[in-house]
């Protein structure tokens, strides 16, 4: 089969530094892109304000045995086994390809140009990103709109997935794998004594009107606990804000713990739901916040993302299975057509 006749799937992540040297540079395309979206920063800033960032993030992440982020590992397990899942459907006709927001040598504008050259003119844009939001689906699309709008046009199909928040399968996933936990865990603590955050992204509650991905996460929220909370009724949702100003969502990871413990709780266990890849926030951030409940004897425990969970990688192939045999069953725009 021609390359023309293939189709390209573009999974999309933020991507985390694995140089130090590097998060200054990522510190400030971030920035950029979306930082930008709610807060009013001068153009003098952007690059003041990543390197003040980047000094801190190099003491944290130092301080913490010199920590490297599995997120880019992960993300390319996940890539690897969407790709072997669709393989199966589709044999040789489809290739899956990894972009991150904020990597360089991984931009989207990199790895579209690398599609084009090999060929393929069917595109399936995939943000591996819980939540459909200005920050999440929606900064994907602008990094590839702006890509593709600086040359002639070589895509002639293109699909899009925007977020799974709302698949009934993630939610049943996401349920199991920490119940589990909560499983092994009940035999030494009473269930109804198991004060169980299930943590989403924290999202600013403005951002120039663009969705922020509140109502989504919130969504998300409900279908899992409505899941797990007749057998563990403490359950409570915990936004992991960023320590950026304006008004974000409560509460946060912090408080939902506290709420747990005013009504009983006896031991905490921290559950991300609106993130899928392991990343700093979710070992770093959330293990800073178990640090300050264990120096008072309250035991917690920290979950994994689903990373790459067969069942996960299974159910994500399954998702876009469909816009996948929509692209391939495309007719082919002749080369004659206009381009421009």
């Amino acid at each position: 089969m021609d390359n023309h006749e293939r189709v390209a799937v573009l999974l999309v992540g933020y991507g985390e530094v694995e140089q130090y040297r590097d998060f200054a540079s990522y510190n400030e395309l971030a920035l950029r892109l979306l930082a930008a979206k709610f807060l009013k920063i001068p153009e003098f800033g952007f690059r003041l304000l990543a390197r003040t960032l980047a000094r801190k993030d190099t003491k944290e992440w130092a301080g913490r045995d010199n920590f490297r982020s599995p997120h880019n590992a992960f993300f390319e397990a996940q890539r690897a086994g969407i790709e072997a899942q669709l393989h199966s459907r589709f044999g040789e006709r489809v290739r899956v390809f990894k972009t991150f927001n904020f990597c360089e040598g991984d931009l989207p504008d990199q790895v579209l140009a690398r599609i084009r050259a090999q060929g393929f003119r069917r595109l399936l844009v995939y943000p591996l990103l819980v939540v459909d939001s200005i920050f999440t689906s929606g900064l994907a699309l602008q990094q590839i709109n702006e890509a593709l709008a600086a040359e002639e046009r070589w895509v002639d199909h293109l699909r899009y997935l925007p977020s799974f928040y709302d698949k009934a399968d993630y939610h049943t996933r996401l349920a199991g794998h920490i119940e589990s936990h909560l499983a092994r865990l009940s035999a030494r603590h009473q269930p109804s004594r198991i004060g169980v955050v299930l943590i989403n992204h924290g999202c600013p509650c403005e951002a120039n009107g663009f969705t922020t991905g509140i109502e989504e996460s919130q969504f998300l929220y409900e279908r899992v606990r409505e899941r797990l909370i007749c057998r563990y009724p403490l359950v409570s949702i915990g936004w992991l804000n960023h320590e950026t100003p304006g008004r974000w969502t409560i509460p946060d990871v912090a408080q939902a713990a506290r709420n747990l413990l005013a009504i009983g709780a006896g031991t905490l266990v921290f559950c991300p739901i609106g993130f899928v890849t392991e990343n700093h926030e979710t070992i770093l951030d959330v293990e800073a916040i178990m640090q300050r409940f264990e120096q008072k004897a309250i035991p917690c425990t920290r979950l994994d993302c689903l990373n790459d969970d067969p069942a996960f990688l299974e159910a994500a192939a399954g998702w876009v299975a469909p816009l996948v045999e929509e692209l391939l069953t495309e007719r082919s725009i002749p080369a004659v057509a206009s381009r421009g």
